[in-house]
């Protein structure tokens, strides 16, 4: 599980299955914290025995009342869910902005922890989630290809009319207006798409001149794959956020 402070960007968190690049969030500061970790070959948990022990006292059913224990990975699920819940984001913005984030009991464990493993399903599985049903629209770039080059890209997103233009003849549409309200940071999931496929020059002329060799042409049809199952992962994470909203913490 990885968040960023917010000193340019806003509060964010995402959950990954391997070891991040700690500039993720740029240009915001950001920590990991990992389920567990590794010394001398022993997977140790980075949830304490304390913190387990807090929340089983915490969550302790009343008498002749049965309940399945409370876990370490329960734990983690349920410390995702809250640092996605829209409530506590908005009550603690000031705090998120400078202070490590704290973490309350609600009052139904199980609900978040349920919540909080689907949200890291979807996240670290995003690659294998369905496709959500785009509409590619195609218009022959006839300039372009009368000179025998590849459609100028362009990946620019429209978000009042649900469409992105990949380049000069390929624009997806059909993008529902939840999509663009899931955030990583200060940007939705899609636009950080769009940030890294896009076409840079670098500014030194020997390196663009010898080394600048990406063309999105190469990665047009994985690009669309991508943007039809991060918006199946917006709009999913959308829907688990906004039920959020209507519990009783």
């Amino acid at each position: 599980m990885f968040h960023a402070f917010p000193e340019r960007s806003e509060f964010g968190v995402i959950a990954l299955d391997q070891v991040p690049n700690k500039d993720v969030f740029m240009p915001s500061a950001a920590q990991v914290l990992a389920l567990n970790r590794y010394e001398n070959g022993k997977c140790i948990d980075n949830i304490t025995d304390w913190a387990l022990d807090q929340f089983r006292k915490h969550y302790t059913p009343g008498r002749g009342k049965k309940e399945r224990s409370i876990t370490k990975e329960a734990i983690f699920h349920y410390v995702y869910a809250v640092l996605h819940d829209p409530v506590y984001r908005e009550k603690y913005a000031q705090n998120l902005k400078r202070d490590f984030p704290r973490i309350p009991f609600y009052a139904d464990f199980w609900q978040w922890a349920q919540w909080g493993r689907e949200l890291m399903d979807l996240h670290i599985g995003y690659e294998k989630v369905e496709p959500w049903q785009l509409q590619r629209l195609d218009t022959p770039d006839e300039k372009a290809r009368k000179n025998g080059a590849a459609p100028k890209a362009r990946l620019m997103a429209d978000k009042e009319h649900g469409t992105i233009a990949l380049d000069s003849e390929t624009t997806l549409a059909g993008i529902p207006p939840e999509a663009w309200d899931y955030k990583l940071g200060n940007r939705c999931a899609l636009e950080w798409i769009l940030d890294q496929y896009k076409e840079k020059k670098p500014k030194d002329a020997t390196i663009r001149e010898k080394f600048s060799t990406y063309r999105f042409a190469d990665y047009k049809d994985k690009v669309i794959d991508l943007i039809a199952r991060v918006t199946r992962v917006s709009v999913c994470t959308q829907e688990i956020v906004m039920a959020m909203r209507s519990v009783v913490r």
